[in-house]
């Protein structure tokens, strides 16, 4: 079988070229490790052109914020609300547990700085081993920039050592996900 010179040079050509894009395009980019508070992000980003791209859903989430992203304009709107969580037992303030107690406590919260409206709350507990239980939740119409949520009492049995996280949750509207804007730790010995 005889193959053509040309044939030959005009593959080796196309090879060349190809090959070439791809060395380019990878060394035209580089990754970048993101590490937020201690964790480092799953996907991280990358530098192109020396501007650095980071995953925004990621970034937001590790930041306790809210994204409202707009499809049509391409626009993302990242707030960042002030949420501050003080557990109760009775009138006392409530924090570190023994070990296989049980606790009834509430959680009060103030929120400021709300930069867009807010359709339902949430308040969680997750154990040491990410089991969640909801302490309250509630659907709400919240359109300023403050308010206060305060859950009812809840009965808890700290069954395990470890770090329990409170999370106070938010959503923009009933479509959304729920999203992380304060977490509170409470540590079982």
């Amino acid at each position: 079988m005889k193959v053509g010179f040309k044939k030959v040079a005009i593959l080796l050509a196309i090879l060349s070229v190809f090959g070439g894009t791809l060395i380019f395009a990878d060394s035209a980019s580089q990754k970048v490790r993101v590490i937020v508070n201690g964790s480092e992000l799953d996907d991280g980003g990358i530098i192109v052109d020396g501007k650095t791209y980071l995953p925004l859903r990621q970034m937001v989430n590790s930041l306790n914020a809210l994204v409202d992203w707009d499809n049509q304009s391409k626009k993302a709107t990242i707030n960042k609300p002030n949420v501050h969580m003080i557990l109760f037992q009775d009138k006392v303030i409530f924090g570190n547990v023994d070990k296989g107690n049980k606790y009834t406590f509430n959680v009060f919260s103030q929120i400021d700085n709300l930069k867009t409206d807010i359709s339902a709350v949430k308040v969680s507990i997750t154990d040491p081993y990410g089991t969640e239980k909801v302490i309250q939740s509630q659907n709400v119409s919240i359109t300023k920039d403050n308010f206060w949520y305060r859950t009812e009492d809840i009965k808890y049995n700290f069954e395990y050592a470890g770090k329990y996280a409170v999370r106070f949750y938010l959503k923009t509207s009933a479509s959304d996900d729920w999203t992380v804007v304060s977490e509170k730790l409470i540590t079982s010995q």
